[in-house]
């Protein structure tokens, strides 16, 4: 028994630590440099502390062996020659690598979230945030958190980033790692409630206003799935960050419980179609974008016209302008 309690509670107790530095750092920036006032203890800060554990806690052991079973697979089907070039890179380029890779998947596992039903349910809860600020970076499902975490791992082992399944201190698990840790430390950065931006950087790094953008309730949504590097949305055709404006509200129109325990739970008792698949695949150009169709109309996201075959709710032109509610309801 007690083998199993010391190690949870040393988790609490580093989780709890890593808490106070975002608190200490995030609080007094939010406070000075805010984009919207808002109240320290806002609606849904509870649940915000009690999701801050359960995504640290509950992934971690979920992911614990489908990690270890891919790792293995891969190192046996993916060719030798494949993991000796990526193994002899100086770590700092496997990591730069890793990260580059790692962000490839979780650009299309975000985006899967939005564009498959059952997966939106999931994640839904972390858009069902009315007020950004950095502690909404870990509200989320973890199921939900497993799922992106999961796709983002995917093409990190399947380049030999990973190596096996090894000890901690081995360089091959040592990449994941620092890919995770930026990646969860910089989302607590875009989610924060600071107005600020950074010029040119913008696009090389995902920033507080690019990510705020993805989670408007009213402008233009189902665009920057990227959590780290936005240059991913302007190939795929999903980038939008106008240069002087902000979102003025949040959330999304699927309607969750107030309660935690609802809205743990809520994914599996909803019966609600949340959005089609078929919404954000029907048609595509060359490049292979997706066209929505908004309004009774098929909305190219990449601004290009494309005749497409007719259902009888569309056209074959992608001329509205008008934007689409989460959950395929116009708004």
């Amino acid at each position: 028994m007690n083998t199993h309690v010391y190690p949870m509670m040393m988790h609490l107790l580093r989780l709890s630590v890593w808490l106070s530095l975002l608190v200490l750092i995030f609080v007094p920036l939010e406070r000075i440099f805010s984009l919207h006032e808002e109240k320290l203890l806002r609606k849904g800060w509870g649940s915000d502390l009690v999701y801050y554990f359960l995504s640290s806690l509950i992934p971690t052991v979920l992911l614990s062996v489908p990690v270890g079973f891919l790792a293995t697979m891969i190192h046996w089907a993916v060719p030798s020659e494949v993991l000796s070039a990526t193994g002899s890179m100086p770590i700092w380029c496997r990591i730069l690598s890793g990260l580059v890779a790692g962000e490839v998947g979780y650009y299309w596992g975000h985006r899967l979230s939005h564009e498959i039903p059952f997966l939106w349910r999931f994640h839904s809860i972390h858009h069902s945030a009315e007020h950004l600020d950095f502690m909404v970076n870990t509200r989320a499902h973890p199921l939900d958190m497993v799922f992106s975490r999961f796709c983002s791992l995917v093409p990190i082992y399947l380049l030999g980033f990973g190596g096996p399944p090894q000890t901690v201190t081995s360089a091959g698990t040592a990449v994941p790692l620092a890919v995770t840790f930026f990646g969860t430390v910089w989302g607590f950065f875009i989610h924060s409630n600071l107005r600020c931006r950074l010029g040119p950087l913008e696009w090389l790094v995902v920033t507080p206003a690019f990510h705020h953008w993805h989670h408007t309730l009213n402008g233009p949504i189902n665009h920057n799935y990227s959590a780290t590097l936005p240059w991913l949305d302007r190939i795929f055709g999903t980038h939008f960050l106008p240069k002087n404006a902000w979102p003025d509200s949040y959330g999304a129109e699927t309607t969750l419980p107030d309660s935690l325990t609802g809205q743990l739970i809520h994914p599996f008792r909803s019966s609600e179609v949340l959005t089609k698949p078929s919404d954000s695949w029907i048609g595509g150009d060359a490049f292979g974008v997706p066209m929505q169709p908004v309004a009774g109309h098929v909305r190219c996201m990449a601004g290009r016209e494309k005749e497409v075959v007719i259902a009888p709710e569309f056209d074959p032109l992608c001329l509205s302008a008008a934007t689409r509610g989460r959950g395929g309801r116009e708004i």
